[in-house]
């Protein structure tokens, strides 16, 4: 059982390394399939070059009485497909795993059920939500102690992805991820023994470099994981500042196309 534990904090990269599906120790070698939610959304992500597949897990039913978790992101409160039968199928693969929850009513359920299949899950295993409020965000954050509670003590040995919740507005100036944010993020994190990493929005990170390079060298365990909405505009040159200024071993890079292609184009890593 140890074993298998040990496999959901193994370092992604270390993982994939290990199993000969990348070649160098570069969070940028990491692939990314964004939203594989319904069933043929899974499927495709299966078939796909992506070493990681993230998926939103909501629950369906009553709070307390009957019901599940399934896949889809809000404001879809429907799926064909629920976490068991996702689980099921993600399992015959050699790909890790992001989950993120967007409420607390699915992650119990979601633990018990991960719990259920450890054994034949030996990969990277990411749980995710933004538990504070981040630049212009909107939307209700998940409860940090209650959401940490329930991960750790079912599921100890996971990599916690820890975020904000943002907006971006275009024809704006957007303000970055502010001291008192990244700071409040650290003391939560502090007591913590798992690997974070931090999602950051990739047209909010040229605001934020101090503020995220500073977040990133309070531990060791931290990494950051950028990630982009469909509408955002950001250049390129953003990130690779971010690149050269961190080891490269301690960023992802979850971005959409065109700018995925452009930017592993100028950092010299083929798709």
């Amino acid at each position: 059982l140890l074993a298998a534990a040990g496999a959901w904090s193994e370092n992604v990269l270390d993982y994939f390394l290990n199993t000969d599906q990348i070649k160098t120790r570069d969070g940028a070698e990491i692939i990314w399939y964004h939203a594989a939610n319904n069933k043929l959304q899974m499927k495709e992500a299966i078939q796909s070059a992506a070493h990681m597949v993230e998926a939103d897990v909501l629950f369906c039913g009553e709070e307390e009485g009957k019901g599940e978790p399934i896949m889809a992101h809000p404001p879809e409160t429907n799926s064909d497909n629920t976490l068991q039968t996702w689980l099921n199928e993600i399992v015959n693969t050699k790909k890790g795993i992001k989950l993120d929850f967007k409420s607390l009513a699915a992650v119990k359920p979601s633990m018990m059920l991960l719990e259920g299949i450890k054994l034949h899950l030996r990969r990277p295993v990411w749980i995710n939500a933004d538990i504070l409020p981040g630049p212009n965000g909107t939307n209700t954050v998940v409860d940090a102690k209650r959401f940490l509670d329930t991960v750790t003590s079912f599921c100890p040995d996971v990599t916690l992805s820890l975020g904000w919740t943002t907006e971006w507005q275009p024809q704006q100036c957007n303000k970055g991820y502010s001291w008192a944010m990244v700071k409040e993020m650290a003391q939560i994190c502090d007591a913590l023994t798992q690997p974070v990493t931090f999602p950051v929005r990739a047209a909010l990170v040229r605001q934020s470099k101090s503020e995220l390079l500073w977040l990133l060298q309070k531990s060791n365990r931290y990494s950051l994981t950028v990630w982009t909405g469909r509408h955002d505009k950001y250049s390129i040159e953003d990130l690779l500042y971010l690149r050269e200024n961190c080891d490269k071993s301690r960023v992802y890079y979850d971005i959409l196309e065109p700018q995925n292609s452009e930017f592993r184009k100028a950092i010299g890593i083929e798709i």
